[in-house]
């Protein structure tokens, strides 16, 4: 039988527990050492083996270790702190990794090597060793056609990369290191800087942010190359500027930092060329939205929120991509369920329109008169530029471009043409292409303007006959 008196008094059993306490404070102390030391000498398997083991042996004690989830999107919009650690970890590499991820596209000149999902990436900043990994899942979600009321089911990737390290350095990881990630991470894209090009979708596979797929933009058109008025380029470079220094003004007087420019004008009068020279000159990436993909206005915000800083969002042919006259849908409330005029306007200076900073929209028209007024109104569309026919100053600018000549005999009798007939420059840029003999160019494009001004002159006489003699009808 069990003995009261063979029971351990209760002195010893205190000083059983003290003990193994002491032990076990002096464990987790080992441990945490030994995490310090292999990770400046052991590879990153052995370690994990090592610390694995170690854990293993003294279950029960306390994790050491704290992780922070940096997913891709934070809400509707991307998680900066992501993608400022997708890039600072792709100058991590080291010969440890396993597998890479290795792409590129026919306008790169080298290769994007990342890692893949499931791979980790150890780091050092200032005595502490931290563990970077990239994680990927898919979950099914259900998407509903409001047009043809059917749903359909797509497979959604969600992206994230984990933090770990000693509980000990949380503060210092927060308000140190993560800062220093973005800070190192901003400077990084600013030495590789191109400009991209963002449409819906992943077409292609090169990179892709959210909703958006993306190719690089190596449009070569510049301020210098466009062929339109002197004046007016020199004023848009000057709003350019001033608009990109002026953050702490947005700020003072409360208004998002953005800019609106309404690019109207015939087909072919560069308003496409001027865009691009607008994203080279400021190194900004163009996100190009179709309004007809889209079916209501809470689709549309989720894509414009998820554009990213430093971006211009353009929206051409405004007036004819999609029916947007009516402000509201079928009564006196706006419908999320459809895209109206209403949720455009919300988010070019509405509440949304705070949602991000450094931003430029651009509308293209080919007929101003066709938008609503409430649509181009200053604090919306702040810039209106006017892209006319082409001008002499045009002309020589694009004969300067094509054919490497600023003077030449026939410029006085192809300026006096096209004073007189209304010519796109897309038009004279065709002719001049068409020889690399100056002189054949040149010819070419007098002969060209010659029949345009023929023509136009046979249509006017045709519409004063028929007037002449619907007046003699009347008669």
């Amino acid at each position: 039988m069990f003995s009261i008196t063979s029971m351990p008094s209760t002195t010893s059993v205190l000083s059983t527990y003290t003990t193994f306490s002491a032990a076990a404070m002096l464990i987790r102390t080992v441990i945490s050492e030994v995490q310090t030391m292999v990770g400046q000498f052991i590879p990153q398997k052995l370690q994990d083996k090592i610390i694995a083991t170690l854990a293993g042996l003294f279950g029960n004690l306390p994790n050491s270790q704290m992780t922070l989830i940096i997913d891709e999107n934070n809400g509707l919009s991307i998680n900066e702190v992501y993608q400022a650690s997708e890039l600072y970890l792709s100058t991590r590499i080291t010969a440890s990794i396993d597998q890479l991820k290795v792409s590129k596209s026919p306008r790169q000149n080298n290769f994007s090597v990342t890692i893949n999902k499931g791979e980790k990436i150890t780091d050092e900043f200032e005595g502490i060793q931290l563990r970077w990994e990239f994680c990927c899942s898919e979950t099914k979600q259900a998407n509903m056609d409001y047009e043809s009321y059917c749903s359909s089911t797509e497979v959604v990737e969600h992206k994230s990369i984990q933090l770990s390290f000693h509980k000990q350095y949380r503060e210092k990881v927060l308000e140190t290191y993560l800062p220093y990630v973005v800070q190192r991470s901003k400077a990084i894209k600013e030495e590789n800087k191109v400009v991209r090009l963002h449409a819906l979708g992943n077409f292609g596979g090169e990179c892709s942010i959210g909703p958006w797929g993306s190719v690089i933009f190596e449009h070569p058109s510049t301020f210098d190359t466009l062929a339109m008025d002197p004046m007016l380029k020199k004023e848009l470079i000057a709003d350019l500027d001033r608009f990109v220094k002026r953050k702490e003004f947005y700020g003072r007087v409360g208004k998002a930092w953005k800019r609106g420019y309404l690019l109207y004008g015939p087909p072919g009068t560069g308003k496409s060329s001027l865009i691009a020279a607008m994203a080279n000159y400021l190194k900004f990436d163009i996100y190009d939205l179709e309004l007809t993909y889209l079916h209501s206005n809470s689709e549309l915000r989720r894509l414009l929120v998820s554009t990213a800083n430093r971006s211009i969002i353009v929206i051409e042919d405004i007036d004819c991509s999609i029916e947007l006259k009516d402000r509201q849908v079928r009564g006196t409330n706006p419908s999320d369920s459809q895209l109206t005029l209403s949720g455009l306007l919300n988010f070019i200076d509405g509440l949304w329109s705070s949602c991000g900073d450094e931003r430029i929209i651009v509308f293209t028209t080919n007929y101003k008169d066709k938008l609503d007024p409430a649509l181009v109104r200053p604090g919306r569309m702040d810039m209106h530029v006017h892209m006319s026919y082409c001008t002499p100053c045009g002309f020589k600018t694009l004969a300067h471009n094509y054919l490497k000549v600023k003077t030449h005999h026939l410029f006085n009798e192809i300026e006096t043409f096209i004073k007189e007939v209304d010519t796109t420059p897309a038009e004279i840029a065709e002719e001049l292409m068409k020889s690399e003999d100056t002189d054949v160019a040149l010819e070419g494009l007098i002969a060209f303007l010659r029949k345009k001004k023929e023509m136009n002159c046979n249509a006017e006489a045709n519409v004063e006959e028929t007037i002449e003699n619907n007046e003699l009808k009347e008669e």
